[in-house]
């Protein structure tokens, strides 16, 4: 992972959550959802758990001073079993913590997940699996800024209530 996808990454996700801050029609009133304390709870874990995954991946001089975490990065670079569970767990925590969202964005969260998982897993080449990174983080975070109200965050005059 080089220097410029790290930047670029960063500098396009900050500019979706600007938007976020800026405009004042975000997160949409229609396709956005409330999102309980449970599931930010849910969601922050699995992003941390992710976040761990792919430092692990690519980074892992970072945890050298660290002897306690050394097995788990060890665990992700086997490429095993316990990597593969170690990246589909915090995988399923983000998508239950984004299960109440529209159902098209909770899909294209599940299917850019599974490609990032199949480019890793399956031998792909490494820029199409860096690709399949960026996209799902740009969509995570858009999903994030687009419609995810926080539990602090009351229901608009004129918003539909939910259904259930």
């Amino acid at each position: 992972m080089t220097a410029g996808f790290s930047i670029s990454l960063a500098v396009v996700c900050a500019l979706i959550v600007v938007a976020r801050f800026v405009l004042p029609q975000l997160p949409l009133a229609r396709a956005g959802v409330r999102i309980s304390g449970a599931e930010v709870a849910l969601l922050g874990v699995g992003v941390l758990g992710l976040t761990f995954h792919c430092t692990a991946m690519f980074f892992r001089q970072l945890f050298g001073g660290i002897p306690a975490v050394r097995p788990l990065v060890d665990a992700v670079n086997g490429m095993g079993v316990a990597s593969i569970a170690l990246y589909v767990v915090p995988a399923a925590l983000v998508l239950i913590g984004l299960r109440r969202q529209h159902w098209i964005a909770l899909a294209v969260m599940t299917l850019a997940l599974v490609a990032v998982g199949l480019t890793m897993y399956l031998g792909s080449p490494l820029r199409l699996h860096l690709a399949s990174i960026f996209l799902a983080v740009v969509l995570l975070v858009g999903v994030l800024s687009l419609l995810v109200r926080g539990p602090w965050q009351r229901r608009e005059a004129g918003a539909a209530a939910p259904l259930a």
